[in-house]
């Protein structure tokens, strides 16, 4: 990095990647290394006032000291270690008047949670941190680390008799093209050998896929479906507002189509008059955007998917961010990263599921309106599709 590029950084301030301190004290940068090894990564830069943002500078001697810490920190005080980058940068603040700062640079962590020696885990909240404390968030900082996934975690409290065996006998011979019987497994063996029963209780995806009742267990992984007036969210005049579609995963599914079809519209579009129409958004693209918030959701987030229809457009909003360093881009050209892998091969027998990352890719392939956003700060992912029937 060079001065001007320096300066400019300085100039805009402190932000969740970047932060100042104008001397080194240890404690405090141990949290900041750990915050951005949780968060996204950032800069720290020292020797620069973070109150006034004026570049106070480092002498010779604080730099020497100052690079022996850090490497103390990122190898002793940070659990597990992290691995940082240096630079010292000078700045010419007036003609005989030079100072230098130093530069560290901390990489996003593939091994989370990073914590310190007493067990504090922190992470970045805009410019400042926080100390996480919330069993679901740290879970999930586990999730991104590929360290833990939540829909091989066992239920607590579930047994083999809160399974449908219809259902998951029908599923097995659609996937081996035999039953279990005629692979020479029992039921018990079956089930465990698809990791639908762990440790003698049920995986959320066992539960979530082939559960009698599964929202009796887990009652927030519903659907809240709702067609309203207008277009406003805050709007309390609803042309349809069903009960929480409730059900396993496929079923929650085939639910949430019939909502969507039954509250579309369909068009004429030169088909017979006794024709039911086109739906004026391409059921292909509904199909591929729901399959995408059940299958890919958070589930380590107590919440529903929500199917909103409103005036001008559909929302289809799952609870959590895109995963690990995925953005809207990367899936907009179907480079995938699975958050769910058990939930994503029972679908890939069961749904029209590829299983390949491409779901959202083939949706803008025939609904090419359609917007993604990744809401870090609501912690969801937002599917907006604009209703145009009145171009038809």
């Amino acid at each position: 990095m060079n001065a001007i590029e320096l300066l400019d950084i300085i100039s805009a301030g402190e932000t969740s990647k970047v932060q100042f301190k104008q001397e080194l004290d240890d404690d405090k940068i141990t949290a900041e290394m750990i915050a951005m090894s949780n968060s996204k990564g950032g800069i720290i830069i020292v020797g620069v006032n973070d109150e006034t943002g004026e570049v106070t500078g480092l002498s010779f001697e604080q730099l020497q000291s100052y690079n022996n810490r850090l490497a103390n920190i990122a190898n002793d005080k940070v659990k597990p270690q992290i691995f940082i980058d240096t630079e010292v940068v000078s700045v010419d603040i007036k003609s005989d008047d030079k100072r230098k700062v130093l530069i560290i640079t901390v990489l996003e962590g593939i091994n989370k949670p990073y914590k310190d020696k007493n067990g504090t885990i922190w992470v970045k909240q805009g410019s400042d941190k926080r100390r996480l404390i919330d069993n679901n968030e740290i879970m999930r900082l586990f999730q991104q680390s590929g360290n833990l996934l939540a829909d091989e975690m066992e239920v607590y409290g579930t047994n083999i008799n809160d399974l449908d065996n219809q259902s998951f006998a029908d599923y097995f011979k659609k996937e081996f093209k035999e039953s279990y019987e005629e692979k020479g497994l029992t039921y018990e063996q079956a089930l465990k050998a698809k990791k639908v029963l762990v440790n003698d209780q049920l995986s959320l995806a066992g539960l979530l896929f082939f559960g009698k009742y599964p929202q009796n267990i887990k009652p927030a992984f519903t659907i809240k479906a709702v067609s309203f007036f207008g277009n406003e969210l805050s709007g309390d005049n609803y042309r349809s507002k069903p009960e929480d579609l409730k059900g396993t995963i496929p079923q929650l599914f085939k639910k949430g189509i019939d909502f969507l079809n039954g509250n579309l519209r369909h068009l004429q579009k030169g088909q017979d008059f006794n024709s039911i129409g086109i739906l004026e958004i391409s059921e292909q693209a509904l199909i591929e955007v729901l399959q995408n918030a059940l299958i890919h959701r958070d589930y380590f987030k107590n919440a529903p998917v929500r199917l909103l229809i409103f005036d001008n457009r559909v929302e289809i909003i799952s609870p959590g961010t895109l995963p690990n360093s995925l953005t809207v881009e990367d899936i907009k050209y179907g480079n995938p990263v699975i958050r769910n892998n058990q939930l994503a091969m029972f679908c890939s027998h069961t749904l029209p599921y590829s299983g390949l990352g491409s779901g959202l890719k083939r949706a803008l392939a025939v609904q090419p309106n359609i917007e993604l956003i990744n809401d870090k700060s609501g912690e969801q992912f937002i599917v907006k599709i604009p209703r145009l029937s009145d171009q038809w």
